[in-house]
């Protein structure tokens, strides 16, 4: 499974941590790949649009808090990017929101957790069903069209 991973210059480190933890994930990594001082829309937009483009099939999008990588990747149509901070959210993202990509702040998660994290979300999957219809709604509200 194809992952696109991406961070501004507060998510490298993570990141780095990430990719040697989790090796047999095949990454994309869109950057930033040194932790002078960048935009995180820039790198942001990357991972979703790789995600968008079915480039990867999921994404990890990392900046300092989390914030502003959740806003940024939620712009692409198409993408439902959560922020997470603990293995319940990230599988309920999944589970009942169908999430295509994970969110984490470098500044506010530990290693460890971030790795629990990211385990929660990868061994979950979209359950369907009564889900969808909440799906299709958000789907609808991305192209313009309201309820």
């Amino acid at each position: 499974m194809k992952t696109a991973i991406g961070n501004d210059h507060a998510g490298l480190q993570l990141k780095e941590h990430i990719k040697k933890i989790f090796k047999d994930l095949d990454f994309i990594d869109v950057g930033a790949y040194s932790e002078e001082s960048t935009d995180y829309p820039d790198w942001i937009a990357k991972v979703a649009l790789a995600v968008q483009k079915g480039d990867a099939v999921t994404g990890i999008a990392i900046c300092g808090t989390g914030v502003g990588a959740s806003i940024v990747a939620n712009k692409i149509k198409g993408i439902r990017a959560a922020l997470c901070t603990n293995s319940l959210m990230a599988e309920m993202a999944r589970s009942h929101n169908n999430a295509n990509v994970l969110v984490l702040g470098a500044r506010v998660l530990g290693n460890d957790l971030a790795v629990n994290i990211i385990e929660a979300w990868l061994k979950s999957g979209f359950e369907g069903g009564r889900h969808q219809k909440r799906i299709d709604k958000i789907s609808e509200l991305e192209c313009g069209r309201q309820q």
